[in-house]
């Protein structure tokens, strides 16, 4: 009798395992995830350009003054070789955010370029001086680390006047790929009229972010100006 129980009791025991394993794969499916870094695949080489980029929100009576400050130190730093960062572009923003600028600076050779140029500035007496003027006309400030596409061309000197337009896109996490493959694609078309500048997406700050900058030859007022559309 026993035995006759234990035998009823592990055959449904069985039967419940299965159904259950059958009522599981209905909802569970496997996926292999990828162990690949979306800016290994997506990327330049990491330890080659690095980018920064800079939003600062400036208090709209202060505008000038901060203009004229920018202009008088940052240029000495882009043409001073003991730094190893350039500064592709600084623009006011013409539509979308107002009484903003926008910094974008390279830093040849990654990471340790971006630390090495940090702990000289922290020692440039001008730069410092400039920074804490900085401080009192701004609302707030934000910035990002950011790595450039690898099938988008390296930001060059543009003649000028030129008009640019800044895109930004927030993206859905794990989608960063599938965007890549198609501007992979798209941007054939879009340089061959020299319109791309730069294509980007953060490595450090808002994540899933990608930038795209583009220019076309205008006659804007005073000098260059951005678009930012969002």
């Amino acid at each position: 009798m026993l035995s006759h129980v234990l035998s009823r009791s592990l055959s449904a025991s069985t039967n419940k395992n299965r159904e259950d394993s059958w009522f599981k794969s209905l909802f569970v499916r496997k996926v292999d995830p990828r162990k690949d870094a979306h800016s290994q695949l997506l990327a330049k080489k990491e330890d080659t350009n690095l980018y920064k980029i800079q939003f600062h929100n400036v208090k709209p009576e202060c505008l000038d003054a901060y203009n004229k400050a920018s202009e008088e130190v940052l240029p000495s730093i882009n043409a001073d070789s003991h730094y190893p960062c350039e500064l592709i572009g600084t623009w006011n923003t013409w539509y979308g955010e107002q009484d903003q600028a926008v910094h974008l600076w390279r830093y040849r050779g990654g990471y340790p370029a971006l630390t090495e140029v940090m702990n000289k500035l922290r020692q440039n007496k001008e730069f410092m001086e400039y920074r804490n003027e900085r401080g009192k006309m701004l609302l707030s400030r934000r910035n990002q680390l950011l790595l450039e596409f690898s099938f988008w061309n390296e930001p060059t000197p543009r003649p000028g006047p030129n008009i640019y337009e800044l895109r930004s896109y927030q993206l859905r996490p794990g989608t960063m790929i599938e965007w890549g493959n198609y501007w992979a694609r798209a941007i054939e078309f879009r340089q061959q009229n020299s319109e791309a500048v730069g294509g980007f997406f953060s490595q450090i700050g808002s994540l899933y972010m990608v930038h795209h900058l583009w220019g076309k030859t205008g006659q804007p007022q005073g000098s260059n100006q951005i678009l930012l559309v969002t």
